[in-house]
């Protein structure tokens, strides 16, 4: 029985969707549309999120060390800086005076004045990296506290900007997405209503003849899941060839010179499993929500 009520709800949406080919149209367009929004707003925030998370990789700050500790204290250093939590323990590297004046010369090979100045000059340092950008603060001054480091060099606003950046953008990217979805259902809901409305009579003669809610509504909400893949599988293939197009003008302006997108090939599965999930669930709560009031017989 359960086989034959499956198989009967299936033929039934599919049989409705044709027989109201032109609202079934304007429905699978108002998913296509809000998905690509919802997927081009996700999008942005994954590559922000992305590239913040590549800045994070190569944040560090530096930490001179005292100029009267010796190799020993200094190996002791090192190990006191690996043990702090916020740390990578292969992150910390020394780096001494001469390697230092080395580094910064780079930039001044032409400038005599750089390459006689003395290697006292400068002090023994130590390169840190954070795990958490979060906690940069709270790390420099942990390191900071400890003996031997006579001073430092970090750059906490631009730590705590990339925080920002990266909280502002995933909680923008949350809220249209949530709004996007809420006026998504609203409209799947009431176009699904337009076209149950011919159907009306139909559903109180079921009703009258002792038809129960369940078998009267699970045909639409096939429906409004059909609908919602389809919706989504256009709306994926779309959101594909504009991604693409975006990260082609970018590239022909050389705007990849300051970031560079994630290729999309590397997030289909993804974007296509969220797609469809989210097509079906708009088109199922929207059909379930539109057939509510045409069951109260």
């Amino acid at each position: 029985m359960r086989r034959l009520n499956l198989g009967y709800f299936i033929k039934e949406g599919f049989s409705s969707i044709f027989s109201h080919g032109l609202m079934s149209f304007a429905a699978v367009c108002m998913i296509v549309a809000c998905l690509i929004i919802m997927g081009s707003f996700s999008l942005l925030a994954v590559n922000v999120d992305e590239m913040l998370s590549q800045l994070e990789e190569e944040n560090e700050f530096l930490a001179y060390i005292d100029e009267d500790y010796t190799d020993d204290q200094i190996r002791a250093l090192m190990e006191q800086v690996r043990q702090i939590d916020n740390v990578d323990p292969n992150g910390v590297t020394f780096i001494s005076r001469e390697q230092a004046k080395r580094d910064y010369l780079k930039g001044h090979e032409s400038d005599g004045l750089y390459v006689n100045m003395p290697d006292e000059v400068l002090r023994d340092r130590l390169s840190i990296h954070v795990k958490d950008l979060e906690r940069f603060t709270e790390t420099v001054e942990q390191v900071k506290a400890l003996p031997g480091v006579a001073n430092y060099r970090a750059e906490n606003k631009v730590a705590e900007g990339f925080v920002s950046v990266r909280n502002a953008v995933t909680a923008l990217a949350m809220i249209l997405v949530g709004i996007l979805a809420a006026v998504s259902l609203f409209i799947i809901a009431n176009t699904i209503r337009l076209a149950t409305f011919a159907r009306r009579e139909e559903i109180a003669i079921m009703k009258m003849c002792g038809a129960t809610d369940g078998f009267v509504r699970w045909p639409f909400i096939v429906e409004g899941l059909i609908l919602g893949v389809m919706g989504a599988t256009v709306a994926f293939f779309l959101q594909w060839g504009v991604y693409t197009a975006v990260c082609g003008a970018l590239t022909e302006g050389g705007a990849t010179t300051l970031f560079t997108l994630m290729d999309f090939k590397l997030m289909w599965k993804r974007v296509l499993a969220v797609f469809v999930l989210s097509g079906s669930v708009i088109g199922g709560l929207g059909s379930g929500f539109a057939i509510r009031k045409f069951l109260q017989v």
